[in-house]
């Protein structure tokens, strides 16, 4: 739930270079919007500010060049359209996700009903830091999740049905890491250089690549801006509910240990990350997967 304090000290507001205007910014997890959504939005934006609407980032929108006196009334109306505000101090912000399995024929995981979950129980939890969950349905990680202090990756694990394999060399062709070679006429994998993308299972003709299981890869300490850094893998689950439970755990870990004023990244050492992350594995995955990059 949003933190219960003076809305005008609400993360969603963010005061413009012209400080007699403030930008609104709208909540919209993993940025999807119907059609109705989109029309109020456009009359709120005509009636409260200058008629234009800017897309974030974070796939989050903005109202721009709003009076604060309107504020009260702004937000009463977005409230009603189902797009109420958004966050961006030290709160759980826009939740961000890829349209994965819903369009994209490389999504490996439901990315928006994940996304959505976490939206409902997380957003716009008052933290010591400003927490960016990120989900992409696939290595390719359109949404830079391991860029973003909770990052999600869902990835499968390829599996060749022995004794079948004709050899035709269309996997190896496809595979976008060199990981799969031709010999004695049968694809052979390089577990070391697989990301586990899947590409290879959609690409063979014969569909002899099955997927041995799917999952979710979850990092933690990623940064964006000026010193990018990639987060640390913290482990990988199979099962969504243990998913939602992993980023509930890392965000009460986060709001219990964490120091205001620095950044998630800079500060994981400090809050011992190795020993969270064993506790972690313990509690929630019954045969640990090895986390790989």
């Amino acid at each position: 739930m949003a933190p219960h304090y003076g809305i005008h000290l609400r993360g969603g507001l963010i005061t413009e270079r012209d400080a007699d205007f403030c930008t609104v910014r709208v909540r919209v997890p993993a940025g999807n919007l119907t059609v109705e959504q989109v029309r109020g939005l456009a009359a709120i934006a005509k009636r409260y500010g200058t008629g234009t609407v800017h897309v974030t980032a974070r796939q989050a929108v903005e109202i721009p060049h709003v009076d604060p006196k309107k504020i009260p009334r702004i937000t009463k109306a977005l409230a009603k359209n189902g797009t109420p505000l958004g966050s961006e101090k030290d709160e759980v912000v826009n939740i961000v996700a890829c349209p994965s399995i819903e369009r994209c024929k490389y999504g490996m995981v439901d990315t928006i009903g994940l996304a959505k979950k976490l939206d409902e129980r997380l957003f716009g939890k008052e933290m010591p830091v400003k927490v960016r969950i990120s989900i992409s349905g696939c290595p390719n990680a359109c949404t830079s999740p391991m860029l973003n202090e909770i990052g999600i990756i869902g990835r499968v694990k390829p599996k060749r049905i022995p004794g079948l394999c004709t050899g035709c060399g269309t996997c190896a062709e496809y595979c976008g890491e060199g990981a799969i070679s031709i010999r004695n006429g049968v694809s052979v994998l390089d577990p070391e250089k697989c990301v586990q993308c899947g590409v290879c299972i959609q690409s063979c003709p014969f569909h002899l690549l099955k997927s041995e299981h799917s999952h979710y890869l979850v990092t933690v300490g990623g940064r964006r801006g000026r010193h990018p850094k990639i987060g640390r893998v913290l482990m990988t689950l199979e099962e969504e509910e243990k998913v939602v439970e992993a980023v509930e755990r890392i965000v009460k870990w986060v709001y219990r240990r964490a120091w205001s004023g620095r950044l998630l990244a800079e500060q994981l050492d400090d809050l011992n990350f190795e020993a969270f992350r064993t506790e972690l594995t313990r509690d929630l995955q019954k045969e640990p997967l090895q986390p790989q990059q």
